[in-house]
C-alpha cells in the first residue's frame, strides 16, 4: 500500500476542540464589547442649563468690549467680579453691569 493510499481511505476527523475554542471566543468577545459598552454610555452624563438663568445684562469692561450674559452667571468673590462659565471663569473687575434686554 503506497503512502496515498494509505492516508486518502481514511475518514477525516472533526476537531470539536476547535469549534469548542471558536465559539468560546466569539462569546467572550460578544460579552466584552456589551460590557465596554455600557460602560462608556453610563459614564456619558449630560447637565440640563439652568432653569432660571436671572435677567439679562450687558458688561462693559474698561476696555471697550461688552460681554452679554444672565445675572445668576456673575458672583463676586474678594471684591473682585467673575463671569463663571460652563467651563471657564473670567475676571469682569473694573465693568459697569447693565440691565439691558438684548
Amino acid at each position: 500500500m503506497t503512502r496515498v493510499e494509505l492516508y486518502n481511505h481514511k475518514p477525516k476527523q472533526s476537531s470539536w476542540k476547535g469549534l469548542f475554542f471558536l465559539i468560546t471566543a466569539c462569546l467572550i468577545l460578544a460579552v466584552g464589547f456589551y460590557v465596554v459598552r455600557y460602560y462608556y454610555q453610563s459614564t456619558i452624563k449630560i447637565e440640563a442649563p439652568l432653569e432660571h438663568p436671572g435677567e439679562k445684562v450687558v458688561i462693559h469692561l474698561p476696555n471697550g468690549q461688552k460681554v452679554f450674559t444672565y445675572e445668576n452667571l456673575i458672583f463676586e468673590k474678594d471684591g473682585k467680579t467673575y463671569y463663571q462659565g460652563e467651563r471657564n471663569t473670567i475676571d469682569l473687575t473694573g465693568g459697569t453691569v447693565d440691565h439691558e434686554d438684548w
